[in-house]
């Protein structure tokens, strides 16, 4: 991936399993928020492709559940918690959701604390309160493919805990890929780590 005349990312090839869990680190600035939006198709590599397979054969995409930087959502966006939380159940159809999903929906975000928040607007939150309907966001469809950039950001220990045993329980169930410099985190829960700086390396 290059950007002008900065090569982001050079050639890599990466091979991701279903039911893996992704620990992603590295240096500010070296390519792992970069190398989270190709894999999600949100931005298209200078060079190379992104190709997905269920039972072994090619499809265009998988179910995804997405947590970006909470830096790059705008928190004063004039939306409440439900409606951050009911987005996540819309496909690509943009079908209504049905009772059942809304069901989830407000079993989720009771899961993550935010009950008697659904009806305040983003804007009127703490940043921890702001994550926590992110993530719910994220997890509310069930996804096969999860993807969480700083899922830890802006959240107490006890929240941070929370998710952390959330996390183990869909671990094998879902594929999933953190980026978190939250080391004792990433030693709980990965499978597998990848260090990210200008290239990607697999540690053993």
């Amino acid at each position: 991936m290059r950007f002008g005349d900065k090569t982001v990312l050079p050639p890599v090839s990466l091979e991701i399993c279903t039911g893996d869990f992704i620990a992603v680190s590295g240096s500010n600035g070296g390519g792992k928020t970069t190398l989270l939006r190709i894999m999600l198709g949100l931005l298209r590599p200078t060079s190379g492709c992104v190709q997905y397979f269920a039972e072994g054969r090619p499809v265009s995409d998988v179910s995804t559940g997405y947590l970006p930087q909470k830096n790059s959502v705008d928190s004063h966006f004039p939306v409440t918690v439900r409606e951050v939380v009911n987005s996540g159940l819309l496909t690509g159809g943009f079908r209504r959701p049905k009772a059942e999903d809304l069901d989830a929906a407000r079993a989720i975000a009771g899961h993550f604390g935010l009950s008697e928040l659904l009806d305040r607007v983003l804007g009127d939150l703490s940043g921890g309160q702001v994550q926590r309907a992110l993530i719910a966001r994220a997890l509310v469809s069930r996804p096969r493919f999860i993807v969480l950039d700083e899922p830890f950001s802006y959240l107490d220990r006890a929240n941070s805990d929370l998710l952390t045993a959330t996390l183990k329980e869909l671990r094998g169930t879902a594929t999933i890929i953190m980026v978190s410099h939250r080391r004792e985190r990433i030693q709980q829960l990965a499978t597998r780590r990848w260090e990210v700086d200008h290239c990607v390396t697999e540690i053993t």
